[in-house]
């Protein structure tokens, strides 16, 4: 009992492989996250203003329009930042311009960050699988090496060399599980910027009426 098996150890690497805990709450067995697999938003989800004309696709044909939509999109540029750009930039329109480009920029920033999203939603799935990958081997190796412990003519500098490096691969392991707990934060937060950028836009038409 002076030490812990290592296969032991290592039952806590299973238990932090990606999907262990994600799939009472996902019907996708491979997705790692707590939060719901959504892997698209719709229209409907973020913009509760009037009906987009089909004109509000062209935004990519208006520099402005676009170069906006590229500015606000950004999660480094802080929300309150983005939305005074929003507010300033539909001071700035003509009446007569005002709903057509305020248009555009909700189908802009929505074809954008909901392309964004779903490229961090493939990113997370692969990352899932090479945390599976990684667990596997952990725990072949930690077999291995328990099995090396058994025996009783086992070199012990060849029993140190690879219970380190072991635990050193344990290690990378948690910190990359650590990783993906806050990659996982990082579609919900592209919704709510979404979300909160449309609002801005809805209540800029409305206070304009």
């Amino acid at each position: 009992m002076a030490r812990m098996s290592l296969v032991r150890s290592l039952a806590v690497v299973a238990m932090l492989a990606p999907g262990v805990n994600a799939r009472a709450a996902n019907t996708d067995p491979d997705w790692p996250c707590i939060q719901r697999k959504v892997p698209q938003l719709s229209l409907g989800q973020i913009w509760n203003g009037p009906e987009l004309p089909p004109a509000a696709k062209d935004f990519l044909k208006d520099p402005a329009v676009s170069g906006l939509v590229e500015e606000v999109a950004a999660r480094r540029m802080p929300i309150a930042d983005a939305k005074k750009k929003i507010k300033d930039f539909a001071a700035s329109l003509p009446a007569e311009q005002l709903a057509p480009k305020m248009a555009m920029l909700v189908q802009g920033m929505f074809d954008h960050m909901d392309a964004e999203r779903s490229h961090v939603i493939s990113g997370i799935s692969r990352y899932a699988h090479k945390q599976l990958e990684m667990a596997a081997a952990l725990r072949k190796e930690a077999s291995a090496v328990d099995a090396l412990r058994a025996k009783p003519d086992a070199n012990p500098d060849e029993v140190e060399r690879r219970t380190e490096q072991l635990k050193f691969a344990t290690r990378i392991f948690n910190e990359r599980v650590q990783s993906l707990t806050y990659v996982c934060e990082v579609p919900t937060i592209i919704e709510q910027r979404l979300y909160q950028l449309s609002k801005v836009v809805s209540e800029t038409l409305a206070a304009k009426k």
